[in-house]
């Protein structure tokens, strides 16, 4: 099952299948790299400091329901086969088949659907358990992107990947190698603003302020800052108005990363 060509060779019965599955492959491919460029922009704040306006959360979650649509399309296109036909279990257990990439793309696809549905679970999971798990969205777009390559291999359509599927893996690669460096290796990058000069890097004076408004609950800052900023069961943004020392450089992080620019540091540090 290659996310870029049907089994090789194709009989006359299957050519119209065997078509729809490389499109949909195709597109599933595409969209994944779309979905993690774009979660991963909005998560950090980036495309407002590229392009000056507030990252939409619901691009992330279109860009996701393509995704997951194309895949599974892609997916039941081979219980149309006639000359090689999958069963159910093919599509659903990982290794059942005892093919490899076949496995790598259920375990994969079966990875971003958890993931998107727990996604509804937020608030009443707690949102430091659930980011931790809406993380595994990495390890699934990589098992995607292994089967595509080694459906492609196998179905001969490698120079099709080098043109295209390189070049759409790229970004995404890119993205989630920045969205886990030091704030100071961004800095040093021009992706963040460096701290002003002057500043104390552990001020004791400084005091946070959240805009109500602006605050979409998304539950970033508590993924850099948890002793500092709590989402209620209720999707209330609890925190502490003046944090201790040791904990400006969290907070400062939290204030970065925040998509909606709703946080505010007042005081030395700005």
């Amino acid at each position: 099952m290659s996310l870029f060509a049907a089994l090789i060779p194709v009989s006359p019965h299957d050519t119209g299948i065997a078509e729809v599955a490389a499109l949909s492959g195709r597109l599933t491919y595409l969209c994944m790299c779309l979905t993690l460029c774009w979660g991963v922009l909005a998560a950090t704040g980036w495309v407002r400091r590229f392009s000056g306006q507030d990252a939409i959360r619901t691009g992330h979650v279109a860009l996701a329901a393509f995704t997951l649509a194309a895949g599974t399309v892609h997916g039941l296109t081979f219980l149309f086969l006639e000359d090689d036909p999958f069963g159910v279990a093919d599509l659903l257990l990982p290794f059942y088949d005892g093919t490899p990439r076949h496995a790598l793309g259920i375990a994969g696809l079966e990875l971003v659907v958890a993931v998107s549905v727990t996604a509804g679970l937020r608030r009443s999971s707690g949102e430091g358990r659930w980011l931790r798990f809406h993380q595994a969205g990495y390890l699934a777009i990589g098992l995607l992107a292994v089967h595509a390559w080694l459906g492609a291999i196998s179905s001969g359509h490698l120079a099709v990947v080098w043109l295209a599927g390189i070049t759409l893996l790229v970004p995404p690669v890119l993205l989630s190698v920045l969205r886990v460096l030091p704030a100071a290796a961004l800095a040093r990058a021009g992706l963040v603003a460096p701290p002003a000069a002057g500043d104390d890097p552990e001020p004791a004076t400084v005091r946070v302020d959240v805009d109500s408004q602006r605050c979409h609950a998304y539950g970033v800052c508590q993924s850099e800052a948890p002793q500092v900023f709590q989402l209620g069961l209720d999707g209330q943004l609890a925190y502490e108005k003046r944090p201790g020392a040791q904990l400006v450089p969290n907070v400062q992080a939290a204030a970065r990363a925040c998509p909606m620019r709703a946080i505010h540091l007042l005081g030395a540090t700005r």
